[in-house]
């Protein structure tokens, strides 16, 4: 049986919990989500201890796939719209910097162009730090949205492993290699 599935999601004080036929919707201080649940996957709701939970019907291979996975992703959603979700990452190069204009990020990453990213409406961005290395801050109370805007921004010029110069998560540690200069020593 499913360790992660069993177990009951607490309710924080200031979040409400709806389940409806095939979506669960959690309010919070920070806003609302709605997730979809699969049809072989029920919740419920247990008011006076401000639990929830997630029940399967049957021992099937699907319903046991479904069982864990439907249970982090509601355990998430109550974590993003009370706390919300960040990815800091920094930009490092010569010439590289970023900034915002609008509903647009501008990233200036060493093409002969700027590059503007639309930034989603359930989105914020936080500079810290304009150039080298320029420090920003994604930030959302969904988690799979803030972890895909933060690596489409970071596909756009990933970290090299010579000089380090690119987009890269701040904790993120980048392999270097020793250049042409130092391999003939």
């Amino acid at each position: 049986m499913s360790r992660i599935g069993k177990k009951p999601i607490q309710i924080p004080d200031g979040v409400t919990v709806r389940c409806d036929k095939d979506s669960v919707t959690i309010e919070g201080s920070k806003g609302t989500i709605v997730q979809p649940i699969h049809s072989l996957m029920k919740v419920e709701i247990d008011e006076e201890s401000r639990l929830f939970a997630v029940v399967r019907p049957s021992e099937e291979r699907q319903c046991r796939e479904l069982h864990g996975l439907t249970r982090t992703l509601l355990a998430n959603n109550v974590h993003g719209v009370v706390n919300g979700f960040t990815k800091d990452l920094e930009i490092i190069g010569l010439g590289y910097n970023i900034k915002m204009q609008g509903e647009e990020l501008i990233l200036q990453l060493g093409f002969s162009h700027p590059i503007n990213v639309k930034i989603p409406k359930d989105i914020q961005i936080e500079i810290k730090s304009q150039t080298n290395p320029g420090k920003f801050t994604v930030t959302g109370i969904d988690k799979q949205k803030v972890g895909q805007f933060a690596a489409n921004i970071r596909r756009l010029r990933p970290p090299e492993p010579y000089k380090g110069k690119g987009v890269k998560y701040v904790d993120e540690v980048i392999r270097r290699k020793a250049g042409k200069a130092s391999a003939s020593k």
